[in-house]
């Protein structure tokens, strides 16, 4: 009971940090519910070897990306196609924002694993270049190479998305007035 007490006062705080690294991170891989669930019951049970109780976040980080890491040896690719986007995440948002969001995810799934680590680190999750340095076990230059070059290729991808073929937009819509 009192580890149970314990590992709830340390989850609580980072409970929204956690689940936002965890939604960015594991859309295309995972049903990211399956992956906190999992992160927190493998953390729970080694509890003991946390050293720095103000570590807890970067300790549930890195062992969702162990996880992930895990889930993608044992099973298919799959989709960002197969994954139903989470529409009760934000129930104050609106249709547009979750519209976006959930592009944000689709084009942050087609980045190389570390770039989109560090990104989601970085962006949503909120860590520092110094915390990201060591949960990815890089120097200070490939975490900001990641995050650069990481930003134009998301950059690339989220125009590609925005682009309607053809004419354009307004050509579209005339026409089919017409």
């Amino acid at each position: 009971m009192l580890k149970q007490k314990q590992f709830l006062k340390l989850y609580q705080p980072v409970h929204k940090r956690f689940e936002k690294f965890c939604r960015a991170r594991a859309f295309g891989d995972m049903p990211y519910k399956d992956l906190m669930n999992e992160t927190l019951l493998i953390a729970f049970s080694k509890i003991k070897k946390l050293n720095n109780e103000d570590a807890f976040l970067s300790f549930l980080i890195g062992i969702a990306i162990r996880v992930l890491s895990n889930s993608k040896r044992k099973q298919k690719p799959l989709s960002t196609e197969d994954f139903e986007f989470d529409n009760y995440a934000d129930p104050t948002g609106s249709i547009e924002r979750k519209f976006e969001i959930e592009m944000l995810y689709k084009a942050l799934a087609t980045l190389p694993v570390k770039q989109r680590e560090a990104l989601i680190l970085f962006e949503i999750t909120g860590y520092s270049i110094k915390e990201i340095m060591q949960i990815q076990k890089s120097g200070s230059s490939a975490v900001k190479q990641r995050l650069s070059r990481g930003r134009k290729e998301l950059a690339k991808v989220v125009k590609r998305y925005m682009e309607i073929p053809g004419e354009g937009y307004d050509a579209q819509l005339e026409s089919s007035k017409n």
